[in-house]
């Protein structure tokens, strides 16, 4: 699903990333962690295309992300949710325009839009907030609406960074459940994050950064 062969990411004389080899299995849930500073969002926005690697390759689905033109790299980037610690919700639109927000760009029909959006906000629980503006909403339910537009496309990828680091215990628990839901249907998930709870009785992959290496994977039992 995806491969990362010598991959090295520059700015400058600072080395974010240095000879990265990875292999994620499609269907895959992975934590990425390490402090800060490791390279994790580095990581996560090179496979999202968002950036090229300064050396290497990256493989999606076996096509090659440093050859193919950008706007088939475009197209490719709509089957891969991205879900940002701090949202990057529209404070001037409603609940139901952020979320809809991931379709219109691509041209669906309005119709369509309407009705993927009330039943995404209905899977995340917040159907009955669909008017609301997200400064009226709490930490939880706003990530809840960042989640809910990265998967509205049903990407066959959901990268995560940080997504519960402002947010507090019980609804870290919501927040996890919800991707785990999401991992069980099919969707290959990348959770970056410093969290030691998190990690501590998890049974997924685990891949250890430190100054933008991989210095330790550590495979479910």
């Amino acid at each position: 699903m995806i491969k990362l062969f010598n991959v090295s990411k520059r700015y400058g004389q600072n080395v974010a990333l240095a000879d990265i080899n990875l292999r994620i299995r499609q269907g895959e849930f992975v934590f990425i962690t390490g402090p800060s500073g490791a390279g994790k969002t580095t990581l996560l926005r090179l496979i999202f295309g968002a950036q090229r690697p300064s050396d290497g390759q990256i493989l999606i689905s076996n096509i090659n992300l440093g050859r193919i033109r950008r706007a088939k790299l475009d197209l490719m980037r709509r089957r891969i949710g991205f879900v940002f610690q701090d949202f990057k919700l529209l404070s001037g639109k409603t609940v139901f325009q952020n979320v809809a927000i991931a379709l219109e760009v691509t041209g669906e029909r309005q119709a369509v839009i309407r009705k993927k959006t009330h039943q995404m906000l209905r899977a995340v629980g917040l159907s009955r907030k669909e008017t609301l503006y997200p400064p009226e909403l709490s930490g939880g339910e706003q990530q809840r609406i960042a989640i809910a537009r990265a998967i509205i496309n049903d990407p066959i990828i959901l990268l995560a960074d940080e997504p519960t680091g402002s947010l507090d215990p019980d609804i870290t628990k919501e927040i996890m459940l919800l991707f785990r839901t999401i991992n069980l249907r099919g969707t290959t998930l990348l959770f970056a994050t410093h969290s030691r709870e998190l990690l501590r009785d998890t049974d997924q992959r685990t891949i250890h950064l430190r100054k933008g290496q991989v210095v330790q994977e550590v495979e479910p039992e």
